[in-house]
């Protein structure tokens, strides 16, 4: 008889391990990863143990914003390969029967895009309401229409002598907003969705999904106190977004992505990158489900290890996203700092990590290097390639607001004190497979298009897995134990009462099976001191570890190392 588990869509037992194609794997040796890199570490990426690969945007670009800025929606950029070998990756990947989603960038397009060079060409031109363009406020025209911050600070608006009209970008002048207000942009976009679901893509990571629509009335936005959003507040930068962020239209139009997926089978699925209060992001989901299958939760990403701030953490999401819904758990990405960092460095507290991540409820989004513990690399502004410090520094000209070293200063300051770095560079470092020069990212003598990280001699694939305590094998044991667990990678979550014992975090996990109900119970000890607790499973079994030689189980009791974690189940 078939368990209620054989009803959940693949999406909601997944895990998900992300691919910044430039620096995963070169393998022409022009110092840049692409798409026959990835191709020859998908056996790598099959025995870790993951099963989804999201792949950064691998699209024709410019490459100013590294693809987030796309020229061609339809091709992909030669140094990343052709469709051809985009084609072959898709079947490669499914070969193994894994699954591949792409970053889709539905909210603007680079400024070299056709359809932009043609809207900004002349007023008239068929393709200008393609994009957002207003005329100035008076006088002259010359100050922007509306007060509208960019996400990336700063007035969004951006004025074009030519026509002698302004154009909005939520993120960067190179990145004109699209205007979804025009039918012709929404059905050339959604069947750009079904030109890349054709091919087989199992769905999407959409980028900046919550900016599609803004207020048609274009009225300013309110004024705040708030440099930075709240719990209970999506407010930043002295603004309020009222009318330019999560607009109702925009809520809207979730369900017409969702019902574009919906077309297809076997199951495909799209997880929008979101921020804001849990409130906030669990409405793009749908009252019903409808809407986005699943949001990022940012609030992960700066989560300090400590007993009660993940024990709130935990609550707070399982009761915003009950079942039907599904939350997400993300501690990184290509634009935050890498998680080990934000941990002090410390290898035994990114296993800890890694117990939390792979046995709370969620679905698990993995940044690529983090399961050999690849570091934040410290590398000075003023050799920045990311488009995003250019807009606050000079050089080079044309950017220029504060000088390079203050902004050195205010990035050393950001790193201390919240834990980030405007320099996205920082965390976009190649993959490190081995000791070999460039850490076999790219053959010896070439350049990489970013410096290696100094670690990499220690920290790297080669290494780590013929070291069975090292956090690759952490990694590994844990992505095992979740596939083959049904209480793991799908099961109902119920915090559980430590008891005096604060420093732990305990929660249980079940399904049913045809064996009959299975449970798990995940007990973490965030202290840097031994703990104990009562089992509280009947013949229970240490079913994984965060330590490869870990306690067994003594009579009634459960006995854990510092910062260990452990799962038992019956």
């Amino acid at each position: 008889m078939a368990s209620e588990l054989d009803q959940d869509p693949w999406w909601k037992r997944t895990t998900v391990y992300q691919i910044y194609p430039r620096s995963f794997c070169d393998s022409d040796g022009d110092g840049i990863g692409d798409l026959e890199g990835i191709i020859s570490k998908l056996d790598y990426l099959d025995d870790l143990g993951v099963e989804t690969l999201w792949l950064s945007p691998p699209y024709k670009s410019p490459q100013k914003d590294f693809g987030y800025d796309i020229s061609d929606y339809r091709d992909i950029a030669p140094e990343y390969g052709s469709l051809a070998t985009m084609d072959k990756l898709i079947e490669e990947v499914h070969d193994r029967e894994m699954k591949i989603v792409l970053d889709m960038v539905l909210n603007h397009t680079s400024d070299q895009h056709p359809w932009f060079i043609e809207s900004k060409s002349s007023k008239y031109n068929d393709r200008r309401d393609w994009y957002i363009w207003r005329d100035g406020k008076k006088p002259g025209g010359k100050k922007p229409p509306t007060n509208w911050n960019a996400v990336t600070s700063g007035n969004g608006w951006h004025y074009d002598p030519a026509t002698d009209q302004w154009f909005w970008s939520q993120f960067l002048a190179i990145q004109p907003d699209l205007n979804y207000r025009n039918p012709e942009v929404k059905k050339e976009m959604l069947d750009v969705c079904r030109f890349w679901l054709d091919k087989g893509v199992d769905g999407f990571r959409l980028d900046m999904i919550s900016s599609i629509y803004e207020d048609v009335q274009f009225r300013d936005n309110p004024s705040t106190w708030r440099l930075l959003p709240s719990k209970t507040e999506n407010a930043m930068l002295f603004q309020k977004p009222l009318h330019t962020l999560d607009h109702p239209d925009t809520l809207a139009f979730m369900q017409e992505l969702r019902s574009v997926l919906d077309e297809y089978q076997p199951a495909r699925f799209m997880v929008g990158e979101v921020s804001g209060p849990l409130p906030v992001l669990k409405n793009y989901l749908g009252d019903k489900a409808e809407g986005l299958n699943l949001v990022f939760i940012f609030q992960a990403l700066g989560l300090k290890l400590e007993s009660g701030r993940v024990r709130r953490f935990l609550k707070d999401v399982d009761e915003t996203f009950p079942d039907p819904f599904m939350p997400t758990l993300v501690f990184s990405n290509h634009d935050r700092m890498r998680r080990i960092s934000r941990l002090g460095g410390s290898i035994e507290k990114a296993k800890l990590n890694v117990a939390l991540q792979l046995t709370a409820r969620g679905v698990p989004f993995i940044y690529q290097g983090e399961e050999i513990g690849m570091e934040q690399h410290k590398l000075p502004l003023k050799d920045t390639l990311d488009v995003t410090p250019k807009k606050f520094i000079k050089p080079p000209a044309g950017y220029g607001r504060v000088p390079v070293w203050l902004a050195q200063g205010i990035n050393n300051i950001a790193r201390a004190v919240i834990g980030e770095s405007i320099n996205r560079d920082e965390c976009r470092t190649p993959m490190q497979w081995d000791t070999t020069p460039n850490a076999g990212f790219c053959p010896p003598g070439v350049k990489p298009w970013l410096p290696v990280t100094p670690s990499y001699e220690e920290r790297n694939v080669a290494v780590e897995s013929t070291q069975p305590d090292s956090l690759l094998s952490c990694y590994q044991r844990f992505l095992h134990a979740r596939e083959v667990s049904p209480a793991l990678n799908s099961g109902t979550f119920e915090l559980l009462d430590p008891g005096n014992a604060k420093q732990l975090v305990m929660y249980a996990r079940r399904a049913p099976t045809e064996e009959g109900l299975q449970e798990t119970i995940t007990i973490l000890n965030f202290s840097d001191k031994p703990a104990k607790v009562l089992n509280m499973l009947d013949d229970a079994r240490v079913l994984v570890s965060t330590r490869a030689s870990y306690e067994p189980l003594r009579g009634n009791l459960i006995l854990l190392a510092p910062w260990e974690g452990i799962v038992v189940s019956k």
